[in-house]
């Protein structure tokens, strides 16, 4: 963990025991109702679930397969070890964590740890694109009513919508002319810094490297497809979470377009993941979210807002630590070894020759 991380981590717990402190008197919180709602919860839900999260991890590992096969086949579940390794390395280290999945890669198929962090790089924007998607689809297709301040969601409905399309477009323009594009945009942002044109540039450039291994059409439909599947499924685990606690109405009753609400302010939450002490930031503010936006009570909330990063995140740490240990990897280790290999990145020009479109 990196100081600087920790102090911030630390920060913001007090920042958030400053407030519990001022608003003591406000808030009336029974931990006898708050264990009633996960005594009474369905946990037959809540396994399916995290089976849902499970099978999103097979999924990301046949995604990354998928794009690195032009360089090099590998079966498809032979991955799925790193992503379940890398995720719970983010889960117990932080977002510090993030380039242990593409190292893990690099390490065990030989190829550049440069091509990985570019294939990252489009991974996340396939992630963010199929969120995007399906938040909007939901949210626009919702019927009337059936969301809290309609007029406000359906307007980020459309934004989301909007951005899908305007991120599709810049990947298509990355892929056809990624040179150009990265030209155009460092000199444009360099007007500001030439230091972040160059950091804008050199990114595009690695972002570049990785569309390289989306060939084709099929392999780009094949890529969305997998994404999007993906993302339902993690919309079915939040569904099933929030529908668990039958014994709050608000959450009992709860329906897909209120929880794609929930799904994106918790995704959003969860960006500036720190190690242990972000567990319960995170469960703070979703359980803030669900008490705001559905009325339900702070002891639901809370609890609700626990089970969800249970079942979204930290399901995967005891396969992850027996994983590890069973490869003999530490992740500690793991996570400083990725960042440490990444400062030996080239600044300038992240894909090897063997990647060059």
């Amino acid at each position: 963990m990196k100081k600087n991380q920790l102090i911030l981590g630390l920060l913001v717990l007090a920042g958030l025991a400053l407030l519990l402190y001022v608003g003591r008197d406000r808030i009336h919180f029974d931990f006898g109702v708050f264990r009633t709602q996960l005594a009474l919860a369905d946990w037959r839900k809540i396994g399916l679930g995290i089976a849902c999260i499970y099978l999103g991890y097979l999924f990301r590992a046949a995604r990354w397969a998928l794009l690195i096969k032009p360089h090099k086949k590998v079966p498809i579940l032979s991955l799925f070890g790193t992503q379940v390794i890398g995720f719970t390395a983010v889960a117990l280290i932080g977002r510090v964590a993030d380039l242990v999945r593409p190292y893990l890669v690099s390490k065990r198929t030989g190829l550049p740890l440069s091509s990985q962090v570019a294939v990252y790089i489009v991974e996340r924007l396939f992630d963010a694109g199929s969120m995007a998607l399906i938040f909007s689809t939901v949210i626009l297709l919702a019927p009337q009513g059936a969301l809290p301040h309609p007029e406000i969601v359906r307007r980020a409905g459309y934004w989301g919508l909007l951005l899908t399309i305007a991120g599709g477009l810049f990947l298509v323009a990355v892929r056809l002319a990624g040179g150009v594009v990265a030209t155009f945009m460092e000199d444009l942002f360099g007007l500001l810094s030439k230091g972040l044109g160059h950091a804008v540039g050199h990114r595009i450039r690695t972002f570049r490297a990785g569309l390289d291994t989306l060939r084709t059409a099929s392999d780009f439909l094949t890529t969305a497809v997998l994404s999007l599947v993906m993302w339902g499924l993690i919309a079915v685990a939040y569904l099933e979470t929030l529908q668990a606690f039958v014994a709050s109405p608000q959450l009992g009753s709860m329906t897909l377009a209120k929880c794609m609400l929930l799904m994106a302010f918790s995704g959003g939450a969860s960006i500036f993941q720190l190690p242990i002490i972000g567990w319960f930031t995170q469960i703070g503010l979703v359980a803030a979210a669900i008490a705001s936006f559905y009325g339900a009570s702070a002891e639901a909330s809370t609890a609700c807002a626990a089970t969800i990063l249970l079942v979204t995140f930290l399901a995967i740490i005891p396969v992850g630590l027996v994983w590890a240990r069973f490869e003999h990897v530490s992740l500690r280790k793991l996570a400083s070894e990725s960042g440490e290999a990444k400062k030996q990145l080239p600044h300038d020009k992240t894909e090897s020759p063997e990647w060059e479109g």
